[in-house]
Protein backbone atom coordinates (compact mmCIF):
# COMPACT_ATOMS: atom_id res chain seq x y z
CA UNK A 1 0.00 0.00 0.00
CA UNK A 2 1.51 3.46 -0.82
CA UNK A 3 1.62 5.95 1.62
CA UNK A 4 -0.53 8.61 1.04
CA UNK A 5 2.46 11.50 2.54
CA UNK A 6 5.11 10.12 -0.26
CA UNK A 7 8.11 11.88 -0.35
CA UNK A 8 7.14 14.20 -3.77
CA UNK A 9 4.25 15.46 -1.68
CA UNK A 10 5.82 16.27 1.21
CA UNK A 11 8.54 18.05 -0.79
CA UNK A 12 5.99 20.11 -2.42
CA UNK A 13 4.41 21.21 0.95
CA UNK A 14 7.67 22.54 2.09
CA UNK A 15 8.36 24.32 -1.16
CA UNK A 16 4.82 25.70 -0.30
CA UNK A 17 6.14 26.16 3.51
CA UNK A 18 8.74 28.53 2.16
CA UNK A 19 6.76 30.08 -0.88
CA UNK A 20 4.10 30.59 2.06
CA UNK A 21 7.19 32.46 4.49
CA UNK A 22 8.03 34.95 1.65
CA UNK A 23 3.65 35.66 1.19
CA UNK A 24 4.00 36.13 4.78
CA UNK A 25 6.40 39.10 4.34
CA UNK A 26 4.40 40.75 1.99
CA UNK A 27 0.95 40.28 4.07
CA UNK A 28 2.48 41.59 7.27
CA UNK A 29 4.04 44.35 5.22
CA UNK A 30 1.23 45.14 3.54
CA UNK A 31 -1.20 44.75 6.53
CA UNK A 32 1.02 47.19 8.76
CA UNK A 33 1.56 49.71 5.53
CA UNK A 34 -2.78 49.54 5.23
CA UNK A 35 -3.47 49.27 9.04
CA UNK A 36 -1.02 51.56 10.76
CA UNK A 37 -0.02 53.92 7.97
CA UNK A 38 -3.14 54.34 6.13
CA UNK A 39 -5.44 53.72 9.02
CA UNK A 40 -7.65 51.34 7.59
CA UNK A 41 -9.77 48.80 9.01
CA UNK A 42 -7.79 46.36 11.09
CA UNK A 43 -9.97 43.61 8.64
CA UNK A 44 -9.79 45.56 5.26
CA UNK A 45 -5.95 45.75 6.01
CA UNK A 46 -5.80 42.19 6.57
CA UNK A 47 -7.56 40.99 3.59
CA UNK A 48 -5.37 43.79 1.18
CA UNK A 49 -2.28 42.17 2.84
CA UNK A 50 -3.90 38.17 2.15
CA UNK A 51 -4.77 39.29 -1.36
CA UNK A 52 -1.56 41.13 -2.43
CA UNK A 53 0.60 37.74 -0.50
CA UNK A 54 -2.14 35.24 -2.36
CA UNK A 55 -1.05 36.58 -5.66
CA UNK A 56 2.54 36.79 -5.25
CA UNK A 57 2.58 33.02 -3.79
CA UNK A 58 0.20 32.02 -7.34
CA UNK A 59 3.12 33.24 -9.04
CA UNK A 60 5.83 31.25 -7.29
CA UNK A 61 3.77 28.38 -6.15
CA UNK A 62 3.00 27.93 -10.18
CA UNK A 63 6.05 27.49 -11.39
CA UNK A 64 8.16 26.81 -8.54
CA UNK A 65 6.02 24.34 -5.99
CA UNK A 66 3.97 22.52 -8.47
CA UNK A 67 6.26 23.40 -11.07
CA UNK A 68 3.30 23.32 -13.57
CA UNK A 69 2.98 24.78 -17.30
CA UNK A 70 -0.65 24.54 -18.30
CA UNK A 71 -1.16 27.63 -20.58
CA UNK A 72 -4.51 28.34 -19.13
CA UNK A 73 -2.93 30.79 -16.43
CA UNK A 74 -5.65 33.20 -16.29
CA UNK A 75 -8.40 30.48 -15.29
CA UNK A 76 -5.82 29.09 -12.41
CA UNK A 77 -5.52 32.38 -11.19
CA UNK A 78 -9.39 32.71 -10.98
CA UNK A 79 -9.76 29.36 -8.77
CA UNK A 80 -7.04 30.17 -6.98
CA UNK A 81 -8.38 33.37 -5.64
CA UNK A 82 -11.67 32.21 -5.58
CA UNK A 83 -10.21 29.38 -3.15
CA UNK A 84 -8.60 32.40 -1.11
CA UNK A 85 -11.47 34.55 -0.64
CA UNK A 86 -12.52 31.23 1.35
CA UNK A 87 -8.92 31.56 3.18
CA UNK A 88 -9.42 35.33 3.27
CA UNK A 89 -13.01 34.37 5.51
CA UNK A 90 -11.05 31.99 7.51
CA UNK A 91 -8.51 34.42 8.11
CA UNK A 92 -10.75 37.35 9.31
CA UNK A 93 -12.42 34.51 11.25
CA UNK A 94 -9.80 33.61 13.25
CA UNK A 95 -8.18 37.22 13.84
CA UNK A 96 -11.67 38.17 15.36
CA UNK A 97 -11.33 35.05 17.27
CA UNK A 98 -8.12 35.49 19.11
CA UNK A 99 -8.13 39.51 18.57
CA UNK A 100 -11.57 40.38 19.09
CA UNK A 101 -12.95 37.87 21.52
CA UNK A 102 -9.50 36.33 23.22
CA UNK A 103 -7.83 40.15 23.31
CA UNK A 104 -4.56 38.99 21.72
CA UNK A 105 -2.06 41.20 20.21
CA UNK A 106 -3.51 42.02 16.49
CA UNK A 107 -0.19 40.46 14.74
CA UNK A 108 -0.08 37.65 17.10
CA UNK A 109 -3.63 36.49 15.83
CA UNK A 110 -2.54 37.06 12.02
CA UNK A 111 0.39 34.96 12.60
CA UNK A 112 -1.78 32.24 14.15
CA UNK A 113 -4.46 32.59 11.45
CA UNK A 114 -1.85 32.97 8.23
CA UNK A 115 -0.36 29.07 9.91
CA UNK A 116 -4.39 27.79 10.33
CA UNK A 117 -5.25 29.06 7.04
CA UNK A 118 -1.99 27.07 5.10
CA UNK A 119 -3.36 23.99 5.69
CA UNK A 120 -6.80 25.05 3.30
CA UNK A 121 -4.27 26.58 0.65
CA UNK A 122 -2.39 24.00 0.01
CA UNK A 123 -4.56 21.73 -0.09
CA UNK A 124 -7.05 23.40 -2.40
CA UNK A 125 -4.06 24.33 -4.73
CA UNK A 126 -2.67 20.54 -4.79
CA UNK A 127 -5.82 18.99 -5.44
CA UNK A 128 -8.30 21.64 -7.23
CA UNK A 129 -5.90 24.64 -8.92
CA UNK A 130 -3.10 22.89 -9.68
CA UNK A 131 -3.91 19.55 -10.86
Amino acid sequence: MDNVFSYPLFLKIMKFAVVGACGMVVDFGVTYLAKEKLKLNKYVSNTVGFFSASTTNFFFNRMWTFENSDPAVAFQYIKFILLAIVGVLLSNMFIYLFHGRMKWNFYLAKLISIGLVMFWNFFTSYFFTFV
